[in-house]
């Protein structure tokens, strides 16, 4: 069965025409009469009287300054400078809304390969799609409802109620991606139920008598609480990626971490923007715009990259799986690793056999695991891995790969004339710019540079 998908171009062209569409027919709706220059003087003269003007939060809502005073000063009266504020306000919700809804639909919708091992990234991409309109949910809200023009604590609220749901799916959906059997039934109702918990908490807050500022107070308690659950969240996605990374580098020669790097990248960013936008959900009803537009660059970034995760998810699952037998054999390294150093004529045994291999250049096949050089030397791989790290004193990856820089360096001193695409491929580097990136990382210097030193 066929499948479509938008592709790294095309997702980038489809995001770009979005973004100028939006923008045009957002500003259309909530400037008919007006254009961008005048819109632009008029939003940075308001911002200037109000900073200079204004001394409290109380007087950015509800401004007390007569008309005469607006017009004396800007020749405007105070109904334009009050449509100004939701100008922006409805300008950042129109641009984000539609691609917020577009994402989260297609990422649950879109067609994904027709292949049983695809079923993961599938859970993945659903739950991130989840997310994704939840928060388009909590923006229709501010958009068709105007809440933050009407109760600021309940919009608070309301955000902070929707980070903690959307902190668990985002983290939820990149971790499905690392272990397919992360997500459980007891894992799902306790995070659900901390959810309902904090929800429920949320609205006592808001309908409380609000003495000695006890609701301003419950309010910072439940940021914090957000803020240590986000972490906690984010620590464990981090450890997971972490380990995984490692383990790829001590049985695979290809860099398989390279191609969820993405992921870290994206985990990063997300704390960043989970704590911003905790600090920017009390800002001022006249800065609440920029909550909504830093967003739309966090979003269009986790889009384009599950889109591109297609072209690698095969065999980066591939790997998972193999590796988890791995981790199975591999229950007791310590034991193992002792057995391995107290052995000499298990050392001198397997040494034999790696010089030979060596030799033979048996490392110049391309996409060689850790398995199949036990196979090929007949030995476990546990006390392989183990005997590379010990006295190589380097992962599998790693060891693999300066076999084949050095293999490399003599090819460029025996055939000057080569190309550097044809090195690399007779090296066992699959492609060139990451043969590039390794003799670089290894020599300080390109292949090409290395070969006009000689």
């Amino acid at each position: 069965m066929k499948f479509e998908y938008l592709g790294n171009k095309q997702s980038r062209c489809l995001v770009v025409i979005l973004l100028l569409f939006l923008s045009l027919a957002g500003l259309s709706k909530a400037l008919p009469d007006e254009h961008l220059g005048d819109f632009l003087f008029d939003v940075y003269t308001d911002m200037s009287y109000r900073h200079a003007s204004t001394d409290s939060y109380k007087d950015l809502l509800y401004p007390t300054h007569s008309h005469d005073t607006y017009r004396d000063f800007f020749g405007n009266s105070f109904l334009s400078e009050y449509r100004m504020d939701k100008t922006l306000y409805r300008y950042a919700l129109q641009l984000a809304l539609p691609l917020m809804l577009f994402f989260g639909f297609h990422m649950i919708f879109g067609r994904t390969p027709d292949k049983e091992n695809f079923a993961n990234y599938l859970r993945s991409r659903r739950l991130m799609g989840a997310a994704l309109l939840v928060l388009a949910a909590n923006y229709s809200v501010h958009l068709f409802y105007e809440i933050r023009l009407k109760d600021v604590n309940a919009t608070i609220l309301m955000n902070l109620s929707t980070y903690f749901l959307c902190y668990w799916l985002f983290s939820s959906a990149l971790m499905t991606l690392l272990d397919s059997r992360y997500i459980t039934r007891r894992r799902f109702i306790y995070h659900i139920s901390m959810w309902l918990a904090f929800s429920a908490v949320s609205v006592f807050i808001l309908i409380m008598p609000d003495y000695y500022d006890i609701r301003f107070w419950s309010i910072l308690s439940l940021a914090a609480w957000l803020l240590v659950y986000g972490i906690i969240l984010s620590c464990r996605l981090l450890n997971t990626y972490t380990d995984a990374v490692i383990l790829f580098d001590n049985t695979h020669s290809d860099d398989i971490g390279s191609y969820i790097r993405w992921l870290s990248v994206l985990t990063y960013w997300a704390i960043g923007f989970g704590i911003m936008c905790g600090v920017l959900t009390f800002m001022p009803d006249e800065s609440v715009f920029l909550w909504i537009l830093s967003s739309i660059p966090f979003y269009i970034y986790l889009y384009c990259r599950y889109q591109d995760y297609i072209l690698f998810y095969e065999k980066v699952e591939k790997a998972l799986r193999e590796d988890a037998a791995f981790l199975e054999d591999n229950a007791d390294k310590e034991d193992a690793k002792v057995s391995v150093d107290d052995n000499p004529l298990y050392h001198l045994d397997i040494e034999k056999r790696i010089l030979e291999w060596i030799e033979a250049e048996g490392y110049r096949q391309p996409g060689i695991t850790l398995n199949d050089l036990a196979v090929l030397l007949g030995t476990n791989r546990t006390y392989l891995s183990q005997y590379i790290k010990s006295v190589y004193m380097v992962s599998f990856r790693r060891w693999i790969t300066d076999l084949r820089i050095e293999y490399a360096k003599r090819l460029i001193r025996q055939h000057p004339q080569w190309r550097v695409q044809e090195i690399s491929e007779s090296s066992g580097f699959h492609t060139t710019s990451h043969f590039t990136r390794m003799f670089t990382d290894k020599e300080g210097c390109s292949p090409s540079k290395w070969r006009n030193k000689r």
